[in-house]
């Protein structure tokens, strides 16, 4: 079954397919909050949140509409509420998970936590912004849908976001360029 069905499934009281959806989302969503820079615990927290929240909102899903639109737009307000009730840690987790280098040299795994501590130093919005489209995957097309904006307005302010972060880096490494090189 597609998600769009199993959701459809859930909508109409077949509770049990919430846990193939959990099954099949849960790992993409812990990264997508452990990305955002919440720890460990707290990803999974929020994780669960969501999976509560799309079950406690199943009126709210259109089965004419992406799923994973549909969960990344629940996880986002999840995030949201959250800020609201604690300040979020600017921090990034130390077991951030960016794709690992292709080799195995101190150097570059130097480089990979200078970038960490230069995308969490960028502002939350940009950070998700790059979270969504580089680490998640996510089209341009369906992150203008998730924040309700055009997909040539994302398509800015990814090409934005990642100016800043190469500025950041920069100021890390004295000017060195290593985030062109991998493929930022």
């Amino acid at each position: 079954m597609t998600d769009e069905e199993l959701m459809t499934a859930v909508q109409r009281g077949d509770t049990r397919r919430l846990g193939v959806l959990f099954d099949r989302h849960h790992t993409a969503l812990f990264r997508y909050f452990l990305r955002l820079g919440g720890s460990r615990s707290l990803s999974e927290d929020l994780t669960q949140e969501v999976f509560f929240r799309m079950l406690r909102a199943g009126e709210t899903w259109r089965a004419d509409s992406r799923f994973v639109n549909w969960m990344y737009r629940i996880a986002r307000n999840v995030f949201i509420d959250y800020q609201r009730k604690q300040r979020w840690e600017t921090e990034m987790a130390p077991e951030f998970d960016v794709p690992a280098p292709q080799g195995n040299g101190y150097e570059q795994e130097q480089e990979w936590e200078l970038v960490r501590q230069a995308l969490a130093q960028l502002p939350p919005d940009k950070r998700e912004l790059l979270v969504l489209s580089r680490y998640q995957g996510m089209k341009y097309e369906q992150i203008g849908e998730l924040l309700g904006v055009e997909t040539g307005t994302i398509k800015v302010r990814v090409f934005r976001a990642l100016q800043q972060l190469r500025g950041i880096y920069e100021g890390l490494t004295g000017g060195q360029h290593a985030l062109s090189r991998t493929g930022n």
